[in-house]
């Protein structure tokens, strides 16, 4: 069974990821927001980030670069680190190098499990998801601990063939997200639907787009198929990409917060709006369902149209009260009880890499 560490105990975590900062999602807004209450509590929190390296885009997805880093680099990297603990957050190039110098080194490390690439792959591009998945078990299969943010994708992830899973749940700011009187919208006609997030296939976007429902529809975000939705729907406000006090103002002008996505495994955004007073409308998938379990702060439903006339009626101060059941203090624990030390070795190395 793994070590808990202390919030008094000073610790070196090294945590690798190759999603980060320009990047604007709810990996890099975990990872942050984590660091920053662990380095609060006395941890020294080094994140190993495509900052320091080459990148190229992804295909058709330009704002995420993957890092051109070599072995040795990233090995020499880890070795002078000489971390209590490394969490290694993400599949990619630099999570593949970082897994490697673990097993290689006979080093125990912890991963987490952020996103369905497998989900978003097929969405794109004729791949089978098993195939995904298949890579995914493989990945996470020689860590100690895989950290997932819910209970239905740890028990969806157990289904499919994942071990060694623990609860790694997410908070929100409730000093920076908060109700209050927004105007932004004010010029619009209600009741004002709102979407936040990337706008990508994988986010379902046209299911809310496409609602029978009366209202503006608003979408906050970007990406790559942001110029086709604008053509489609040219009766939506699309306003780009939303930061600081302009977002919390988007979530306060709001009536309800739409999310359409069935694949994302948590979903920030509906933490951010509740702690708003804005209700959320969702379907009854991985996120959505583990956040809204107090049916007066959201809805979900199978029939988006019907959780969004249902979320209208529900009150602001339900949603900000719930909201208060989400903090970063103690996401940040339950990272800190999934980290396990580097010094351990590990089991079945050589079969692993």
């Amino acid at each position: 069974m793994a070590k808990t560490v202390s919030p008094a105990s000073s610790r070196r975590i090294v945590i690798v990821t190759d999603a980060w900062r320009p990047q604007i999602n709810g990996v890099v807004r975990t990872l942050e927001s984590t660091g920053k209450v662990l380095r609060e509590w006395g941890h020294s929190v080094d994140y190993l980030t495509p900052e320091e390296f080459w990148t190229v885009p992804v295909p058709t997805y330009p704002e995420i670069r993957l890092s051109l880093a070599s072995r040795r680099a990233v090995f020499h990297r880890l070795a002078h680190a000489r971390a209590h603990h490394i969490h290694i957050a993400t599949e990619g190039p630099l999570g593949l190098l970082a897994r490697r110098y673990c097993l290689e080194r006979g080093k125990a490390f912890s991963t987490s499990f952020h996103t369905r690439f497998p989900e978003y792959l097929s969405a794109r591009l004729p791949v089978p998801q098993d195939w995904g998945y298949g890579y995914l078990r493989w990945f996470h299969d020689p860590a100690a601990n895989t950290l997932v943010p819910t209970p239905s994708l740890r028990d969806d992830l157990l289904n499919r063939g994942f071990s060694h899973l623990r609860l790694w749940g997410r908070g929100v700011d409730m000093e920076r997200f908060k109700p209050g009187r927004s105007d932004v919208f004010a010029h619009l006609q209600g009741p004002k639907l709102l979407h936040v997030g990337r706008v990508a296939a994988e986010k379902n976007i046209e299911a809310f787009l496409s609602l029978d429902v009366p209202g503006t529809k608003i979408v906050v975000g970007d990406g790559p198929d942001r110029a086709r939705l604008e053509k489609l729907y040219p009766e939506a406000v699309f306003c780009g990409y939303r930061h600081g006090e302009d977002l919390v103002d988007a979530y306060r002008g709001a009536d309800v917060l739409v999310f359409p996505s069935r694949t994302d495994t948590f979903g920030n955004v509906i933490t951010e709006a509740l702690a708003c007073g804005t209700p959320v409308a969702a379907y009854p998938v991985t996120g959505p369902k583990d956040i809204l379990t107090d049916g007066r702060a959201g809805v979900v439903h199978q029939d988006l149209a019907v959780a969004v006339r249902r979320a209208l009626m529900l009150t602001r101060s339900d949603a900000s009260a719930h909201a208060e059941n989400f903090t970063w203090a103690a996401s940040a624990r339950q990272f800190l009880d999934g980290l396990v030390p580097a010094t351990s070795r590990v089991a079945g190395m050589a079969a692993a890499i």
